[in-house]
């Protein structure tokens, strides 16, 4: 599903680390050629080992991310213990779909850590779910991905996949008009997450 022709964009980024997973994305909110916002965030964290970005309609991001916030907590309060990323993923999965006749307006990433390791999902609006190594989301997408592709190996570190993701959201800044106004990162390892903002 592409939101461009409803003026609805982002560029949102995330790459799987030997060390840990990144997600990112850059701040504009825009609508039909309007910016709303240029102080939006697109990447939540949901527990400590666990985050979301986003491409989309803003609404259904917090939406998305309150109703993750509230399924993941009574899970963990319920069976005392710590859900997988592969059960949160599903879980998303399982909400997106639920609402395919009225679908959610965005596009998903979901990472985090847990005792198998590292991992990144890639999620349509309907609630297709992919495992993959890095991804791109949105309007400035096809920009990124090919940043991505030319730099990305296997066996990076976090360091070296933070600048990798920061060079393709400022690459796809430069070029797609709806992303924009600095860029937000999660960068998630064992020890547990660490949210930054920079200025562009």
């Amino acid at each position: 599903m592409s939101f461009e022709r409803y003026g609805i964009g982002a560029t949102t980024v995330g790459i799987r680390c030997v060390d840990g997973v990144i997600l990112g994305s850059e701040k504009r909110i825009s609508y039909g050629g309007f910016i709303v916002s240029k102080a939006g965030r697109k990447v939540f964290k949901i527990t400590d080992r666990l985050g979301v970005a986003f491409a989309g309609l803003f609404a259904d991001m917090q939406a998305l991310t309150k109703i993750m916030e509230a399924e993941i907590r009574l899970y963990e309060y319920s069976m005392k213990r710590a859900m997988s990323i592969k059960s949160a993923a599903k879980l998303l999965s399982n909400i997106l779909y639920s609402s395919k006749l009225t679908p959610f307006m965005s596009e998903v990433l979901i990472g985090g850590y847990d005792p198998s390791g590292f991992h990144l999902y890639v999620l349509d609006p309907l609630g297709s779910l992919l495992e993959d190594d890095y991804a791109c989301l949105g309007s400035g997408a096809p920009i990124a991905i090919g940043i991505i592709e030319a730099q990305y190996k296997k066996d990076i570190d976090v360091n070296e996949g933070e600048k990798i993701v920061l060079r393709a959201i400022k690459g796809a800044i430069e070029r797609d008009s709806i992303s924009g106004d600095g860029i937000d990162l999660l960068i998630i390892s064992k020890e547990g997450s660490v949210m930054k903002s920079f200025r562009v």
